[in-house]
């Protein structure tokens, strides 16, 4: 997948986990930002847990896992 695929993943992974954490995370634009970093947090994080999914389907879920655990850390940041 492309630069501009991996983007609209990070975005879209960004906009779920906004959804999925409660309080909706810190606003559509900076849920965004943090979905394209949460790419590389959850593949990381799957990398050293040794998971690996296939496709777009899991890249999207490997994004959101990142996401997710991104806004949780930048919750416990912000308070």
């Amino acid at each position: 997948m492309g630069l501009i695929g991996s983007i609209i993943i990070g975005c879209l992974a960004g906009f779920c986990a906004g959804k999925l954490m409660k309080g909706g995370g810190f606003g559509f634009v900076m849920n965004l930002v943090l979905g394209l970093f949460g790419g590389l947090v959850g593949g990381w994080l799957f990398d050293q847990l040794n998971i690996t999914w296939g496709g777009v389907l899991g890249q999207l879920g490997t994004a959101i896992v990142g996401s997710v655990a991104i806004l949780w850390v930048a919750s416990i940041i912000k308070k």
